[in-house]
This record gives C-alpha cells, structure tokens and sequence, in this order.
C-alpha cells in the first residue's frame, strides 16, 4: 500500500537542466525539498555546473562526474517567433539543437549513471505545441513533438529506466514574460509550481508503472482544442 513516504525522494540524486530559472529553477527546489540531491546545469553562473546543453561534449564531461543518477530532468529548450519563411539554415539548426538533439545528447551522456540507479527516470519537460499546431513557432513545435516521440521509444528501448514528458502551457517565465489576460479552462494561467509538481510525481515511487507518457500541465488548453469561455459561456 502506497503511503506519504512515497512521495519522499530520500537517497535520490537529480540532474536538472536550464536549472538557474523559470520551471528549471522550480523543478530543482522542489525535487530538493522532497529530499533529492539536485545537481543543476544552467549557463548563468550559480548553478553546480555551469554549461551549454548544447555543447554535448561538456555535457559528456559533467555526465562522467557521477556514478550514479536516479532522475534526469530535461528542462532546458527556447524559442522565438518568426514567420517560417523568415528563417535561415542557422536559426533552423539552432532550433531543433535547443529542443531536440541537446535532449538526446544529455540522455545519452548521462546513461551510464542512470542505468546503475535502482529507480531511474527521465522525465522531459516539452510544451503544448508538441502536440497542436504553432503557426510562428512552426520548428520548435516540430522539435517538441521529435521530443515527445523520443520518450515513447526510449520508454522501452530503455527499461527499466522510465521515460516521460510534461506539456506545459501558459506558464509565465523569465524568458516569456506576462502573458497578459489569457486564461484556461481552469480559469488561470499557469504557475512554475505547477509543472514543478508534475516533476516530482514523475521523479519518485507514485509513478512507478508511468512510462512512455505526457502529462499536461496547461490547465485545460489541449483537451478544449480551440473552445474559450466567453460572456456567454464556451464558444469556438
């Protein structure tokens, strides 16, 4: 029977990446007050390493620091609007290797030390537009969505070691500042925490049969595809 010392990450160490702000700083203090050692990878000083994801050769590096990881948390990505057409070559390439191919590369570095843990979960945080479409954002979404496949294959080319997303919406960062007067379904936008919460459940015990999945954080936005409450009630 489960019981709220499942909820504890006790022992466990924890790799968060895009650590030093927004969802990754959140992510980080949360798995951190639920007991885990927290090992942050960010590029603004202050975090336990400070590097690129996007470098794989110094994540290769850090990875080879620890014997062992018990939960990889991919945070760090970005974007920009930008008509589709607009974009050069660079900008494409430096899309899809913020969002995809750093994922790629901090799980594979960081392997070895996962697959010695006794629990092991990766768990990647990607975005709504993985999932809809996103007319200005047209190379990220397609780069999140790459992400949301990659959890479903290495969820079982993987195993034990579990593999899993969350799709957030709506959340105010650092990097996205106010998001004005929007609203969900749940009638707010949403917070940090809110996805920070999602990581723990995902880290620990309570999610143990939870592979190969994406949680939506977005109060509601996927599943109303397109509808909004209005005046009136809700409306296409």
């Amino acid at each position: 029977m489960i019981g709220p010392d499942d909820v504890r990450l006790d022992g466990l160490t924890a790799v968060v990446t895009g650590a030093a702000a927004g969802i990754g700083k959140a992510s980080a203090a949360a798995l951190q007050a639920f007991g885990a050692t927290v090992v942050g990878i960010d590029r603004t000083p202050g975090s336990t390493h400070v590097a690129d994801v996007r470098d794989h050769e110094a994540i290769a590096t850090i990875a080879a620091e620890y014997d062992v990881v018990d939960i990889l948390v991919n945070n760090a990505g970005g974007t920009f609007h930008a008509a589709f057409d607009s974009l050069s070559p660079n900008a494409d390439e430096t899309l899809v290797r913020q969002n995809l191919l750093q994922v790629v590369w901090t799980t594979r570095a960081f392997l070895p030390a996962l697959r010695r843990s006794a629990q092991p979960s990766v768990i990647n945080v990607t975005s709504i537009e993985a999932h809809r479409a996103a007319p200005g954002f047209a190379v990220y979404a397609a780069a999140k969505a790459g992400v949301a496949n990659l959890a479903k294959s290495l969820a079982l080319e993987l195993s034990p070691i579990r593999v899993n997303n969350i799709a957030v919406d709506v959340t105010p960062t650092e990097g996205l500042g106010d998001l004005g007067d929007v609203t969900t379904p749940v009638g707010r936008v949403g917070d940090v925490d809110d996805t920070a919460g999602a990581v723990v459940y995902l880290a620990g015990r309570l999610s143990g049969f939870v592979t190969g999945t994406t949680i939506h954080v977005d109060g509601g936005n996927l599943a109303a595809a397109g509808w909004r409450r209005g005046d009136a009630g809700w409306m296409l």
